[in-house]
């Protein structure tokens, strides 16, 4: 009954109109690990419209964040937060029932790998030990 109710709490969480970009993502991967497809795929829907598309990669950042300058010999390293988001949204693609992540979800799942493999530091850490 206590993960009954935490899945109803979630639901109702879900069901807000306005979610945060990483409460979304958080969701995604619950309703995923529950095992519920149809809340699962409804967030990572609504997460996909608000993805940035770049490099030939995928990835979430907050809402109303300044966009980077274009520098030519500098990449700097998003901040902790948008590499969390960001791997949440890549678990809940990557955890599904069986049979297992459609084709074209593991393509999309390779796109943000990708992203999320350029943040990592000389060290091969992230700017987070989250």
């Amino acid at each position: 009954s206590v993960v009954r109710n935490a899945l109803f709490c979630l639901e109702t969480a879900a069901n807000q109109k306005e979610n945060h970009v990483y409460t979304k993502a958080l969701l995604a991967y619950a309703f995923a690990l529950a095992g519920n497809r149809e809340k699962r795929k409804a967030l990572l829907d609504s997460l996909e419209k608000e993805a940035v598309r770049k490099d030939g990669s995928v990835h979430w950042q907050r809402p109303g964040k300044e966009p980077e300058a274009d520098l030519p010999y500098y990449r700097s390293r998003a901040p902790s937060a948008e590499v969390e988001m960001t791997a949440y949204v890549l678990l809940a693609h990557l955890t599904s029932q069986q049979p297992g992540p459609a084709q074209e979800e593991l393509a999309f799942a390779s796109l943000i790998a990708k992203w999320i493999g350029s943040q990592q530091n000389p060290n091969g850490g992230f700017s987070s030990t989250q």
